[in-house]
């Protein structure tokens, strides 16, 4: 599944450019996804756990997150219901929702 979103962040790295920031999914599994929209090109990488600073690290499910992308789940509603956790900038995560969401 992980593998999945990673293609699926990747075909749509160049939409994240003016995102402008760095977010880190923590999937339930120990392992996270980065989205570094503050390099050129836009970097989207697997990693483990790590200590460093995102402007943003959105705690989700890989099942939730796939969702997400593919418009099966309202990022406001996921929020509200706890499916979906927001560490740092909420206005990062809310500009990263309208472009997931296009």
């Amino acid at each position: 599944m992980v593998e999945d979103i990673l293609r699926e962040l990747q075909s749509r790295s160049t939409s994240f450019r003016s995102l402008k920031a760095d977010v880190r999914f923590a999937l339930e599994d120990g392992e996270a996804v980065r989205v570094n929209a503050r390099e050129t090109p836009v970097a989207i990488a697997r990693e483990g756990a790590r200590d460093d600073d995102p402007d943003c690290t959105i705690r989700i499910s890989a099942e939730n997150l796939k969702k997400l992308m593919d418009g099966r789940l309202n990022p406001m509603l996921a929020f509200t219901m706890g499916k979906l956790k927001v560490d740092g900038s909420m206005g990062v995560a809310m500009k990263l929702a309208q472009l997931l969401d296009d």
